[in-house]
């Protein structure tokens, strides 16, 4: 917040390929299946995304109920705080800072709070495939993914939390960066990313641009979007970031 007598400013743009959103002057609001919880939409198919993803700061006791729709798929990642994620199909897990879980379509949960903390969100309509079977629940931390060197540079890791099979049709990761380091090229794809930074701060290359982010921003990339980075400051940058993956192309 910014005081009376300061310019307005924000770090925060919007386009049609990319948008990226600091927290700062980002208003929450409510979910009607969120008890005790202050909901803000990073991700939505109003920005262009096919997917919507959030950031939820729940107090002890909130949570939700979610019946199984058959259609959407539910992934969730605890950023503080401790949660206790019970299944219809039995399986139950406490999840502390770091713990995620996806939820196929055809699953319900309950998701009760026990300690304060802030979880991302990220839910999307399941995409099928001939001779796929539907996936079953996934239940981790990410402290059990191991983080190995990132295309031969120990100053680059990548942790896969969500198995790379073609059972899944999304891919969630997450990616260490040492100050000084960074992606080796420019990516160009067909994949959209939602993209949460946990820790540090760095350069992100947008479209044609490159642009200052920080712990606790939000980037969306839509399909073909330029995009890289590369990580300043003193502590190692990590980001978790989704794409989608596996599936034919739609026509």
């Amino acid at each position: 917040m910014r005081s009376p007598n300061q310019l307005v400013y924000s770090r925060a743009r919007v386009s049609n390929r990319f948008a990226l959103f600091p927290l700062e002057g980002y208003p929450a609001s409510r979910l009607p299946n969120w008890d005790k919880t202050e909901a803000r939409v990073l991700a939505a198919p109003v920005l262009g995304a096919n997917f919507v993803q959030y950031l939820l700061n729940t107090q002890t006791g909130g949570g939700t109920h979610h019946k199984a729709d058959g259609r959407i798929e539910t992934f969730i990642y605890v950023l503080s705080g401790e949660a206790q994620l019970s299944l219809t199909d039995g399986a139950s897990r406490k999840l502390t800072a770091g713990g995620f879980a996806l939820v196929p379509p055809t699953a319900g949960f309950d998701l009760k709070m026990l300690q304060p903390g802030e979880l991302l969100t990220l839910r999307k309509a399941y995409e099928p495939a001939a001779g796929i079977e539907m996936f079953k629940p996934v239940l981790g931390n990410e402290a059990e993914i191991p983080a190995p060197p990132w295309m031969e540079n120990p100053n680059t890791r990548l942790q896969t939390l969500i198995p790379d099979d073609l059972l899944y049709d999304l891919a969630i990761n997450i990616f260490a960066f040492d100050p000084g380091h960074g992606l080796p090229y420019v990516e160009t794809h067909v994949m959209e990313h939602g993209l949460y930074i946990l820790q540090g701060r760095g350069m992100y290359y947008l479209e044609d641009s490159w642009m200052e982010v920080e712990k606790n921003d939000f980037i969306w990339m839509g399909p073909y979007c330029p995009q890289s980075y590369y990580a300043t400051g003193p502590t190692p940058t990590r980001y978790i970031y989704y794409k989608n993956v596996n599936r034919e192309i739609a026509l």
